[in-house]
C-alpha cells in the first residue's frame, strides 16, 4: 500500500518580483513500512519537497501538482484537514533543534504539550511515556534532564529530544531532514537501529533526506537523487550504490575527505596547551538556588598544540569537547592552567586577555546561527578588523577581498547576506572571519557537520591549505571521524568529561586500547 504519492511536484517562490523554480516535476512514492531517501548538495530542492507534503512552506510559496497521503490530496487542502494529519500521521524531524525546540520551556514540558494535545494524555502517565521516550532515543538519566532548557543540552542531545517529540505519537510517516547531522557516531547508529525498529515492528514509513550517503546505505529501501529540483536519478539502494548511471550520483558516491595533513615540525613551539584543566557546572535546586551537585564537565584534561598542528578531539555529545575548547578560549571559567604562547590566560585580567583575543579564533558548528542576519558579508567578517584593528596601510574593504578569494568565494558577493549563501558558503563566511585576523591558535567547533559530503571535502582541504601557508594551531572537534582522520595529527577521546584515550591519528585509528575508543570506531568506520 502506498502511503504517500507526490506526482509532478512544482515550488516557486516569489522574491524581488520574480519567481524562481525550487522544484521542477518532481514524481516519487513512499510504501507502507518503506524507507525512501531523497539526497543531494543543499539547495537541490529536497527540504522544499518534503516541507510540500503538508504544507509547511513559507507564504511567498507557489505550489502545483498532486500529493496524496493514503488517497486524501495535501494540497489545496483545507487547514483543519492538514491539522489533523500534522504531528498525529506524519510527523517531522527537522535539521536544527533549537529553531524547533521553544527556548522558555522545558524539556519536559514541551513532550507533554505534544502528548496531551494529540493523545490527551497528561499527568503522571504523561511524564512515564516522557521518560521511556528520552530513554529510547539514548539520552542518559533522562528522569534528571527533564527540566533541563534546550540551551542546557548538547547539540546532540537537543536533536535527540527531537525525534523523541516526533515518535511520541507513533506516526505512520516520518519525515526526517537531515536528523543525524548534529548526532555523535555512536548515537547516529543508535537512532537508526531505533528508526530500523519502528519501521519493522509498527510498519511506520520514513521519508528520509540526508547528504550523507554512508547513513543511506544502511536505512534506505530506494534512493532518489536530486539535483537543481529535478530527480536525476531513482532506484533500489543497493543497485544505486553499485552502479550509479547518473554523473551527479557517482560525484556524490566519490565525494570523502582524504588524506592527510602536512607534517609539523620537531622544534614547532608550542602555541597553546592545558594542565589539569577542570570545568564543573553547579547543579542548583529550590527557591535560594542552592549548590546540591555538580556538572562534571572536564576533569583534568592535559593537553598541548604545536604551531601548524591540528589536535582532533573525539567523543560522544555532552563528553565534555566543547567545554574543553570554551575554557582554552578563556570564554568559560576553569579550574588549572590555561596557557597560550606560555601566558597563563586565567591570570590575565579582561583587558589584557582582550589584546590576545585576534590571535585566538573560533569556527562554530552552525555557521547560519554564528552569523548576523542583518550584516552583509563583509561586515561580518570586518566586525574583528574593526575592533582590533588591520595592518597598517590596508584599508579593511581590501583585506576582506583577499580573506574571501582565499577562502573561495566571490568578492563580488561581498554584499550579500548570510541568508543569500548556501550553507558551505556561510561556513566559508564564518571561516574568512576567524581568519582575516591572522590568528595563531582556531577553534574549529564541528565545522563540517552541516555540510554536503562535497562540501566538506572542500572545507577540510581549505583548512590544510591555510594551516600549511600560516603554521596554524588547530583545536579540531568532530563527530566525523573520517573528517578527523583526514585533519589531524594528534587525537583525543573523551568520555564523561576525561580524556580516555590520546595519541598519534594512525595509533589511534589503527590500534586504539580503549574499549571505548574501539566502539567508536566501530560505528563510524563499519558505514
Amino acid at each position: 500500500m502506498t502511503v504517500l504519492d507526490v506526482r509532478d511536484l512544482w515550488v516557486k517562490f516569489s522574491q524581488d518580483g520574480s519567481k524562481i523554480d525550487a522544484v521542477k516535476g518532481v514524481s516519487f512514492d513512499v510504501g507502507r513500512g518503506e524507507v525512501v531517501a531523497l539526497v543531494g548538495e543543499s539547495g537541490s530542492g529536497k527540504s522544499v519537497t518534503a516541507l510540500s507534503t503538508v504544507s509547511l512552506l513559507s507564504a511567498n510559496a507557489e505550489v502545483g501538482g498532486s500529493v496524496l497521503y493514503e488517497g486524501r490530496e495535501m494540497i489545496g487542502a483545507s487547514e483543519q484537514s492538514l491539522q489533523s494529519v500534522r504531528g498525529n500521521d506524519i510527523s517531522f524531524i527537522f535539521q536544527e533543534p533549537m529553531t524547533s525546540l521553544n527556548p522558555l520551556h522545558t524539556i519536559e514540558k514541551q513532550l507533554m504539550e505534544s502528548l496531551a494535545l494529540h493523545q490527551g494524555l497528561v499527568g503522571e502517565k504523561a511524564k512515564q511515556r516522557v521518560i521511556h521516550l528520552l530513554e529510547r532515543v539514548g539520552i542518559s538519566n533522562a528522569k534528571d534532564r527533564l527540566n533541563a532548557y534546550p540551551h542546557q543540552l548538547s547539540g546532540g542531545q537537543r536533536q535527540r529530544v527531537m525525534i523523541a517529540m516526533a515518535l511520541a505519537n507513533g506516526p505512520k510517516l516520518l519525515v526526517a531532514d537531515e536528523p543525524t547531522t548534529a548526532l555523535d557516531v555512536t548515537i547516529q547508529a543508535q537512532i537508526l537501529d531505533l528508526l530500523d525498529d519502528l519501521k519493522r515492528d509498527e510498519g511506520m514509513s520514513m521519508l528520509f533526506i540526508t547528504h550523507d550517503l554512508g547513513i543511506v546505505g544502511q536505512i534506505a529501501d530506494r534512493v532518489c537523487v536530486m539535483q537543481n529540483g529535478l530527480i536525476v536519478e531513482t532506484g533500489e539502494t543497493s543497485d544505486i550504490f553499485a552502479n550509479p548511471k547518473h554523473p551527479y550520483t557517482q560525484k556524490l558516491l566519490n565525494a570523502h575527505s582524504t588524506g592527510a595533513p602536512e607534517a609539523i615540525s620537531p622544534d614547532s613551539p608550542v602555541v597553546a596547551e592545558t594542565e589539569h584543566a577542570k570545568v564543573w557546572f553547579p547543579i542548583q535546586r529550590g527557591f535560594l538556588k542552592r549548590t546540591v551537585g555538580h556538572v562534571k564537565a572536564v576533569n583534568d584534561a592535559t593537553l598541548r598544540i604545536r604551531a601548524g598542528e591540528t589536535v582532533g578531539i573525539v567523543g560522544e555529545s555532552g563528553s565534555g569537547k566543547s567545554t574543553l575548547a570554551m575554557a582554552m578560549m578563556r570564554l568559560i571559567s576553569s579550574e588549572g592552567k590555561i596557557s597560550f604562547e606560555g601566558r597563563d590566560l586565567n591570570r590575565l585580567r579582561t583587558k589584557d586577555l582582550r589584546s590576545l583575543r585576534s590571535d585566538m579564533q573560533i569556527v562554530f558548528q552552525d555557521p547560519y546561527g554564528s552569523l548576523s542576519p542583518r550584516m552583509t558579508c563583509a561586515q561580518i567578517i570586518a566586525e574583528g578588523l574593526e575592533v582590533h584593528g588591520a595592518p597598517a596601510g590596508q584599508q579593511h574593504e581590501e583585506l576582506v577581498r583577499d580573506i574571501l578569494v582565499e577562502v573561495g568565494l566571490d568578492p563580488a558577493m561581498m554584499h550579500r547576506y548570510p541568508h543569500e549563501f548556501s550553507g558551505g558558503q556561510r561556513q566559508r563566511i564564518a571561516i574568512a572571519r576567524a581568519m582575516v585576523l591572522r590568528p595563531k591558535f582556531v577553534v574549529l567547533d564541528e565545522p563540517t557537520s552541516a555540510l554536503d559530503m562535497t562540501v566538506q571535502v572542500q572545507i577540510v582541504d581549505l583548512l590544510r591549505d591555510l594551516q600549511k601557508k600560516y603554521g596554524l594551531a588547530y583545536l579540531f572537534i568532530s563527530h566525523d571521524l573520517k573528517v578527523v582522520r583526514a585533519m589531524s595529527h594528534y587525537v583525543l577521546v573523551m568520555k564523561d568529561g576525561d580524556i580516555v584515550e590520546e595519541g598519534p591519528v594512525d595509533r589511534i585509528f589503527e590500534a586504539p586500547q580503549n574499549d571505548y575508543t574501539r566502539k567508536l570506531m566501530h560505528a563510524a568506520l563499519d558505514t
